[in-house]
């Protein structure tokens, strides 16, 4: 599980959101399969969808999609995430992992490369407004600003970082998001380029001083003011996080309806049965048979269970 913490600074001209997401960015490692590199593209970007998702979202019911389409080996990338706290993401070909960048670091923007960064937000009267800009760097934190800038007119930075142990496994993940708000005065902008600048690697900062104490460090100066989460009901004082997918073996039954009962009974000569997986979570389900003979054909059964 993973945790968000926010507040406010500079008298109220910066917002800030914070997420810690190691426990996040290691199960979709493990479901997935993802190379170290693939991992660190998907870790960060699930952790810029969590925050996107507070930042834009005007009810816990509202649904945020990220969708990296670039050039590079890893194929795309794409996120879902809400401000309820859940996450799922996946990448196109989980086993991306180009060379080392020249200081040792896994390069993540090759892996992503060029093309277009799709936004969906989903609104709880199923309205869909949907965005995109160019791909700036392919390093998820820099396009992610660029969105906010461009599509959304929000003054932005955002830091986001995944640190990969010997073993292949996520040490370390999380981001942060800071808002700037109208009206801001020049001299508070200054200090907080000053701070972002002078900083260590953000999975660093969250290693040594925690998630509390990083945002500290980066609103060195600024008069940060946490949010009391436990106030509006999170006990702990923090928003919990999860990766958490909404498929389902009613779901993966209805990915079926559209195959014609002489392709059904194929599978069921060949395979004895079926097996879907999904795409988000890595999730299979083992189909028998007669699950399979039992369903309807046609459009019929598809409008009968929503879509994952």
């Amino acid at each position: 599980m993973g945790r968000l913490i926010r507040g406010l600074a500079a008298e109220g001209y910066l917002r800030v959101l914070a997420v810690e997401t190691t426990d996040i960015a290691e199960e979709a490692r493990q479901r997935h399969q993802l190379s170290p590199t693939a991992t660190a593209a998907l870790g960060r970007a699930m952790s810029g969808g969590v925050l996107l998702a507070f930042l834009l979202s005007k009810t816990p019911k509202e649904r945020i999609s990220l969708r990296f389409a670039g050039d590079g080996p890893l194929g795309g990338a794409v996120v879902e995430a809400g401000p309820d706290g859940s996450v799922r993401g996946y990448v196109k070909n989980p086993q991306a992992h180009p060379p080392l960048r020249a200081d040792g670091k896994l390069d993540v923007g090759a892996a992503v490369g060029r093309g277009e960064l799709r936004v969906d937000r989903m609104l709880p009267n199923d309205e869909l407004y949907q965005s995109s800009v160019a791909l700036v760097s392919g390093e998820i934190a820099e396009d992610l600003v660029q969105y906010l800038w461009q599509s959304e007119q929000i003054p932005s930075a955002m830091l986001l970082g995944v640190r990969i142990d010997a073993r292949g496994a996520v040490h370390m993940a999380g981001g942060v998001a800071i808002q700037v708000l109208p009206g801001c005065p020049e001299v508070v902008i200054e200090r907080l380029e000053q701070n972002l600048q002078g900083r260590p690697a953000i999975t660093e900062l969250l290693l040594e001083r925690g998630l509390e104490g990083t945002v500290e460090t980066l609103m060195a100066g600024l008069g940060y003011d946490p949010t009391d989460l436990r106030a509006v009901g999170f006990r702990e004082g923090y928003i919990p996080l999860r990766f958490s997918c909404r498929c389902s073996r009613e779901r993966a039954l209805n990915a079926l309806v559209y195959f014609s009962p002489e392709e059904r009974e194929e599978m069921i000569a060949q395979d004895g049965g079926a097996e879907v997986c999904c795409h988000w979570c890595g999730e299979k389900y083992q189909l028998t048979p007669e699950e399979i003979r039992s369903l309807p054909i046609g459009e019929a059964w598809a409008r009968e269970v929503p879509k994952a």
